[in-house]
């Protein structure tokens, strides 16, 4: 069976689908971004062949440094993200619900609470 990806989600779990920047062009996105290569997570999962943290069964999300790095706390406070709670509504429903879930609440960066 072919692994499904949906381009739409960023490997820390960010939806890219509703960003402004993404839907106007000039962002695009992780999966796409060859200047991104900064970005200790998106190596990560490419390193592995995953679409998204929430594939990692290396270690806790909790316990990973690339995960919770300096850079990743910033990123949390500027943009007031959640992507842990991203990678954990992912774990529960999948990408493509997940994505749905994002799309029809129009965030990127705030998963549904069920």
């Amino acid at each position: 069976m072919e692994k499904k990806e949906n381009l739409n989600i960023a490997a820390c779990g960010l939806f890219c689908g509703t960003c402004r920047k993404f839907k106007n062009k000039s962002c695009p996105g992780c999966a796409a971004n060859q200047k991104a290569t900064w970005c200790s997570v998106r190596n990560c999962c490419n390193e592995h062949g995953w679409q998204s943290c929430a594939e990692c069964t290396l270690l806790p999300l909790e316990e990973c440094k690339k995960f919770n790095s300096f850079i990743s706390k910033v990123f949390a406070l500027v943009f007031r993200s959640d992507r842990a709670g991203c990678i954990h509504r992912i774990r529960e429903v999948g990408a493509e619900k997940f994505a749905e879930e994002m799309r029809l609440s129009n965030s990127y960066n705030q998963p549904v609470k069920k």
